[in-house]
């Protein structure tokens, strides 16, 4: 075990938890961040950014999040590639533990963010980011002028479907039951919308396409029947599921595994001195910027509460 003790841990290396580490590096507090095995969240698996300020051409999402992790190793702050398995927030200092031992802290910021559901096939992995998306705001824009599948039947599903609208010249959402989980609001308006349309009892078997989504199989649930349905792109809306699985039973949760802060705080969590931000906490808005700017309370927040100590 590791006697290594420091200000704040950042749990994380998505936006939230790059920008925290920038702002805790930048107060000299020498965070220490368990960046994860894969570091970058979400962005990491997308193409081109083009609605971060700062970045009129655009930016490729890795390497958006390389500039925020130079950025904060500029700062002082120090990396592991590594995966938080446990934590201990029962004494203090809090507890880390990775694979590679266990880190001590005064303060906590967790921002592990939240991971899409997506369907397990293989060509849908070989083709994500190459047609095949869980972000309509993020990716949008760029199926501007071609008819587009949404997969779903939640309130995501029809807000997606709604949004992409602005740019497909047809969406069809795609549906494994006969009726849809999403709100009376939420259903009535895909359904009166003229560039809606809806394949019901249904399921993608398979994503079509070499270099980029062609079109999909599609297979009935009730007749085992397959098809192939022509389309420019695919959009994952079936939920998402945030990373705290290592973290039951030490902090409070929501019934969908979310991070729940202190009712009159945005950061602070049920147990002094941990901290959430980003998508782990947000499953709203999903941003990058919001997720930045959260991360910047997070670390600002956690500032003041070693200062408190201190005092």
């Amino acid at each position: 075990m590791s006697n290594d003790s420091r200000n704040i841990i950042i749990l994380g290396s998505g936006p939230a938890g790059l920008t925290a580490a920038i702002y805790a590096s930048r107060a000299a507090l020498e965070p220490l961040v368990i960046a994860g095995a894969q570091s970058g969240g979400q962005l990491m698996l997308t193409s081109e950014v083009e609605n971060y300020p700062g970045f009129p051409e655009g930016v490729e999402g890795p390497e958006l999040m390389r500039r925020f992790r130079e950025q904060a190793e500029k700062f002082g702050a120090e990396f592991i590639d590594d995966d938080a398995v446990s934590v201990d927030f029962q004494k203090r200092p809090f507890e880390v533990t990775t694979s590679g031992g266990t880190r001590r802290g005064q303060a906590v910021i967790i921002a592990t963010g939240a991971s899409a559901i997506w369907l397990g096939l293989e060509s849908e992995t070989r083709l994500r980011g190459r047609g095949v998306s869980s972000c309509a705001t993020c990716d949008g824009f760029f199926f501007r002028g071609k008819e587009l599948v949404v997969v779903g039947g939640g309130d995501t599903a029809m807000e997606e479907a709604t949004f992409l609208t602005r740019f497909a010249t047809k969406v069809t959402i795609v549906h494994r039951r006969d009726a849809l989980r999403a709100s009376k609001i939420m259903q009535d308006r895909a359904m009166k919308d003229p560039k809606i349309s809806f394949i019901w009892d249904s399921e993608i078997v398979e994503v079509l396409g070499k270099d980029s989504v062609e079109g999909v199989k599609l297979r009935n649930v009730r007749t085992g029947a397959r098809r192939d349905f022509d389309t420019g792109g695919v959009f994952l809306a079936i939920g998402y599921r945030p990373n705290t699985d290592f973290l039951t039973g030490q902090i409070a949760l929501n019934e969908k595994g979310y991070i729940v802060p202190l009712a009159d705080t945005e950061t602070q969590t049920n147990i002094p001195g941990v901290f959430v931000a980003g998508d782990v906490e947000d499953f709203h808005y999903r941003q990058a910027v919001t997720a930045a700017g959260a991360g910047c309370k997070a670390a600002l927040d956690a500032e003041r509460y070693l200062a408190s100590l201190e005092d």
